[in-house]
């Protein structure tokens, strides 16, 4: 589970409940309301049925359970150690020596780019493959970042619809005003969901799909780096130093006394 993303969604609604009872606001407005919630969710799912093909928004499930569930990405300084592994093994015995090693790979790209430098392709030709591999996926990526963001972009528009339409309905009749009073602070409502689906739901999971690609796009990168050092018979110190760029300053503390620890050992 992805708690950051509980966190937001709590802490947005709770914002939203609390200072509206601060500020003396009837809270009943938000709960005796349909119309508003039917304009602005029903309005931006039909947005987006607009905008984008069936193809990609049959995804929006997935990309909820992306949101929700927490990232699982390979460990970038068990990775390099790794690397420096099958370097070292390379450069004793052979690329051919890795072969046994290929099916205990779990991730999918690691294991096929293993197994094109295992057969012998061409250094250039491995690198063009995965890296048209890792833009598509980017490319995927971004297209379901947009109908977050996209959605966002609709939302509080559709919260000024909202509330043109809880004005015609409220001045319909002038015969009651304090009737007339209520129907003016409700009609605001479809406003205040519209701006706050908007900028606290749609638009921060757009960019929390961003940022989560990034690191998985920062983690293929590194594993290219490191097939193509292996395939060039570099060492594993060259190695070591070459991926390391790829760690925060906390990685690096930490591969430094993994290194320190297996030193003493040896």
């Amino acid at each position: 589970m992805e708690i950051s993303t509980i966190i937001g969604l709590v802490l947005g609604l709770v914002s939203l409940v609390v200072g509206m009872f601060l500020k003396g606001a009837p809270l009943i407005n938000l709960v005796n309301n349909p119309a508003a919630y039917v304009i602005i969710f029903v309005g931006t799912a039909a947005t987006i049925f607009m905008a984008f093909p069936m193809s990609e928004v049959k995804k929006i499930p997935k990309l909820f359970e992306v949101l929700f569930k927490k990232q699982q990405l390979i460990d970038r300084v068990s990775l390099i150690g790794k690397f420096m592994e099958w370097a070292s093994t390379t450069r004793r015995e052979g690329l051919l020596a890795l072969e046994s090693k290929v099916e205990d790979i779990d991730d999918q790209f690691l294991r096929g780019g293993m197994r094109m430098i295992i057969d012998g392709n061409d250094q250039e030709f491995v690198s063009d493959v995965l890296m048209e591999d890792i833009h598509a996926t980017e490319e995927r990526h971004r297209g379901g970042a947009l109908i977050f963001a996209q959605a966002g972009m609709y939302a509080p528009t559709l919260g000024v619809l909202g509330a043109v339409v809880g004005l015609i309905a409220a001045l319909a009749d002038l015969s009651d005003m304090e009737k007339l009073s209520h129907a003016i602070a409700a009609a605001f409502i479809a406003t205040l969901l519209g701006i706050f689906s908007g900028y606290v739901l749609w638009h921060p999971m757009s960019n929390k799909l961003k940022r989560m690609s990034k690191k998985e796009m920062e983690i293929k990168l590194m594993m290219v780096e490191g097939l193509l050092s292996i395939q060039s018979g570099v060492s594993t110190i060259a190695i070591n130093q070459k991926l390391s760029v790829f760690l925060t300053p906390s990685e690096r503390k930490q591969l430094e006394e993994k290194e320190g620890s297996s030193g003493e050992k040896d």
